[in-house]
């Protein structure tokens, strides 16, 4: 009667192997997740862009300031004061000559000093609209002197591009007409020789071009060499004086006693003297 045991063991046998019993949890189904494998394209990064800065270039050099000393001739109160204007003074090539003088004057009397400190103001007004500084070597015309040695020291100590004496001139003949400009000659110094030189012919030329006569009387073609005038001797500067015409001549003295011919010359003079800056 063994057979029917064996029947239960194997009952038993194909319940361990089957199904789990009741009340056994089944174990969750495993879910296996596998990430693409598809790339993204890479991305390209471009470099920062390179700036260039060029440096802006450095201003330029500020111009040094022109400076141009202008010498009225003689004084309002020279003729008052003998013994002032005679006392002697170095002149230049070992010579003395008196402090200064009275100047001359046209024959209904109009003075060579009111001619020249009107005509000085004027050009003075015309250089410093263009931004040059002027140096007078009088403050007005009511004075003495300066000497003709201070005259030249206020142009040295100034340190000026160009010093410009103004005078009329007084010859007793009546025919005698138009401008001149003396320089020194010959040359004492550096300042005396081609910068001074050039000056001569560069404020003739001007005045030749804004209409003036040269003078049928001193110099050649406008220039007058110098060796007797202290001014121009003592400079260390580049310096000429202009003699403007013949204060005796009718037709010259006419233009000197009008405010319209004193312009005239005071722009010609002035023209040259920024011909010469330039």
């Amino acid at each position: 009667m063994r057979r029917p045991v064996l029947a239960v063991t194997c009952l038993l046998a194909l319940a361990g192997c089957g199904s789990p019993a009741a009340g056994t949890a089944r174990p969750a189904p495993t879910t296996t997740t596998t990430a693409s494998t598809t790339s993204a394209a890479p991305t390209t990064v471009a470099p920062p862009a390179v700036t260039t800065t060029t440096p802006a270039p450095p201003p330029p050099p500020a111009k040094p300031q022109r400076v141009v000393v202008l010498d009225p001739g003689h004084n309002g109160a020279n003729a008052a004061n003998p013994g002032a204007i005679n006392k002697p003074v170095p002149a230049g090539r070992g010579k003395t000559k008196p402090c200064n003088t009275t100047g001359t004057a046209t024959n209904a009397g109009y003075a060579e000093h009111a001619f020249t400190w009107d005509v000085s103001v004027r050009v003075r007004d015309l250089l410093a609209a263009q931004g040059v500084q002027v140096v007078m070597t009088r403050p007005d015309d009511n004075g003495i002197g300066p000497c003709v040695d201070q005259r030249a020291a206020i142009g040295n100590q100034s340190g000026a591009t160009a010093v410009v004496s103004i005078h009329a001139d007084g010859s007793t003949d009546a025919g005698a007409h138009g401008f001149h400009v003396a320089y020194s000659a010959p040359p004492l110094n550096e300042a005396q020789g081609e910068p001074s030189m050039r000056l001569a012919t560069t404020m003739r030329d001007t005045l030749v071009s804004n209409g003036l006569a040269t003078s049928t009387y001193i110099g050649s073609a406008g220039l007058s060499p110098r060796a007797d005038l202290g001014g121009l001797n003592l400079s260390e500067r580049p310096i000429v004086l202009v003699e403007c015409g013949n204060m005796r001549n009718a037709t010259e003295a006419a233009a000197f006693t009008s405010p319209q011919g004193r312009q005239n010359y005071a722009a010609a003079i002035a023209a040259g003297i920024l011909a010469y800056l330039a």
